[in-house]
């Protein structure tokens, strides 16, 4: 199969059988928590990252993913080259982005970030001006997400790919991101507790930019540490203050906007 055809084909009956025509599969990526499988296939020397769903949830999950794609884009954000259906479910055509996901949970495989040769351990160790370049990104990807009318669901350090070679931070797999505000209507929303506001957990509250705001403050208060403990802060006094601020229980006391926290952030640094 060649590689238009894999990047224009509206249905296409099997992955498996139509990547390994298209080209050479280089690696798989199948115990994956969201239940979804993908692949790293290289076509005529180019590379792209393919992810499929074959279950209602994570077609659900991948069609959110279009959706947030087709209303946000930022030279950090992995985009969408493609999509197609298949026999079984739905795919996603990203181009190949170098570098680690700080954080990559598995079925069968949990923590790690602490382990001394892990991503996170790895991206604590970095020079102060390399991890505030990072963040910097990460919370202007969030302003053009806030100014498409979007809400943070599920963000957490798994959705950061970082290139230690480069120096480069991308955002990726922003699945559960959906138009804002929302009522929630379960007793909560998915994702990972280190990073959840309270409100993520409380049948009929309000889900809005306030939430996202809580969520970028746990990402900055987490990546600025030295440690998962929280116990060997990097960063300034004024900056933790932001993350306080941030992070207040009551949505109401919090920044009331991503641009908000933006440019508190900003000042403070």
């Amino acid at each position: 199969m060649p590689k238009s055809q894999m990047l224009t084909a509206q249905h296409l009956p099997s992955v498996d059988v139509a990547l390994g025509a298209a080209g050479t599969v280089f690696r798989t990526f199948a115990d994956q928590d969201s239940g979804c499988v993908s692949y790293g296939v290289e076509i005529d020397g180019e590379r792209f990252f393919v992810k499929t769903a074959g279950t209602a949830g994570t077609v659900a999950s991948l069609r959110r993913a279009l959706a947030v794609h087709q209303v946000a884009a930022h030279s950090a954000l992995i985009p969408i080259v493609h999509s197609f259906t298949t026999d079984d479910g739905l795919a996603l055509v990203y181009p190949w982005a170098e570098g680690v996901v700080l954080y990559h949970p598995t079925r069968t495989r949990h923590g790690g970030r602490s382990h001394p040769d892990s991503p996170m351990a790895r991206f604590r160790q970095l020079p102060l001006q390399k991890v505030h370049e990072a963040l910097a990104v990460i919370l202007d990807v969030h302003l053009v997400v806030a100014d498409a009318g979007l809400v943070a669901v599920d963000f957490y350090d798994g959705c950061t790919l970082y290139d230690f070679e480069t120096g480069t931070m991308r955002l990726c797999d922003l699945d559960g991101y959906r138009p804002g505000p929302f009522v929630l209507e379960a007793e909560r929303l998915p994702g990972s507790t280190r990073y959840m506001a309270p409100e993520e957990f409380q049948r009929g509250a309000v889900i809005d930019q306030r939430t996202t705001v809580f969520n970028l403050g746990r990402l900055l208060r987490l990546l600025l540490d030295g440690g998962d403990e929280e116990q060997d802060w990097r960063g300034t006094g004024a900056q933790l203050t932001v993350i306080t601020t941030a992070t207040a229980p009551n949505p109401t006391d919090r920044y009331p906007s991503v641009r908000d926290l933006a440019q508190a952030w900003s000042s403070a640094c």
